[in-house]
Parts: C-alpha cells; sequence; structure tokens
C-alpha cells in the first residue's frame, strides 16, 4: 500500500488569552452566538450555565458546535482559503485549506473567561511524496503527471494527516 494523496488538517485554539485580533474578534462572536443558540437546549426550570453540563442533559446541544460555528465564517472568508500562521519551509505563512470546523472545548455563558473554541483548517486533496528531514512533501497539483511544483509543510504540533489515498 503506497499512500499517493493526502489532505492535512491544522488545528487552533482560541480563548480568552489569544493575542491575534483575528481569533479576538473570532472569540467575541462566537460566545456570542453561543449565548443566543443556546438558549434553543436549554431547560427554563434547570438552565445548566457550561456547555459541558448542558450536552450532560441534552444531546441534541452537540448541534451548537455547527451554530455557533457560524459566527466565524465570515472571519474564516476573510481568510481565502489560505491560513497565514502556518508556515512552509522557506517562509511563506500560507497553509491552504478549502473548508474547515469548528469545535467547542467548553464555554459558560455568564464568564466569557471561560469560552474556548478549537478552529480545524482542512487542505484539499494534495500529493503526497513523503515526509523529508521532518516535512510533509505535497504538492497542490493532483493530476498524473511528471513535474509538480511542491510545498514542504514542517511536521509539528496541531498539523497532521486526516486523510489518505492510496494505491494498491
Amino acid at each position: 500500500m503506497k499512500i499517493t494523496k493526502i489532505k492535512l488538517a491544522y488545528r487552533i485554539v482560541i480563548d480568552n488569552s489569544s493575542t491575534f485580533l483575528w481569533d479576538k474578534y473570532v472569540f467575541e462572536d462566537t460566545f456570542k452566538e453561543y449565548q443566543m443558540q443556546s438558549q434553543q437546549f436549554n431547560s427554563a426550570t434547570n438552565p445548566k450555565n457550561t456547555f459541558r453540563e448542558l450536552l450532560s442533559e441534552n444531546e441534541k446541544a452537540t448541534q451548537l458546535h455547527f451554530l455557533t460555528g457560524i459566527a466565524a465564517n465570515g472571519y474564516v472568508e476573510q481568510l481565502k482559503g489560505n491560513f497565514h500562521r502556518v508556515a512552509d519551509v522557506l517562509g511563506n505563512n500560507y497553509f491552504p485549506f478549502i473548508n474547515y470546523q469548528l469545535d467547542i472545548i467548553n464555554t459558560d455563558i455568564t464568564d466569557s473567561s471561560k469560552h474556548k473554541i478549537g478552529i480545524t483548517f482542512y487542505t484539499p486533496l494534495l500529493n503526497y511524496f513523503g515526509i523529508i528531514e521532518g516535512n510533509y512533501l505535497v504538492s497542490k497539483n493532483i493530476e498524473n503527471k511528471k513535474e509538480y511544483e511542491t510545498i514542504m509543510f514542517p511536521v509539528q504540533n496541531n498539523l497532521s494527516i486526516c486523510y489518505i489515498q492510496t494505491e494498491d
């Protein structure tokens, strides 16, 4: 089995200690969105303040990952398919992505300092040539041909192969 194509995933965690301005906007808007959206899953007689408590009471609250993530959509669109915090080995600061997924790590409707989310960015399908000196060697060109422009991303925390395609 030879791995020929992959997708990479890069995850960031955003909380009240995040320093990037983009993160701060996403933090504020997703917290407000969570406060609004969680009302439809919370009990009027026995309300829960934290996401984990709410989830243990109402399994439909898993929808809050998606519903809260809608608030981040405009900010993600501003990135225009390139996440600029992941540099390749040449120092070019871009990580190509085609979609993302937001997950709520935890939050508390009464205390924004406890709001914590993760956002995972997913690349398009990439040609995979292997790991060379601790770097993923990939190409955005997935057509079978003899010449490829390549990109090398260092193997690092929060960067993972999330999908593989093999050749028998």
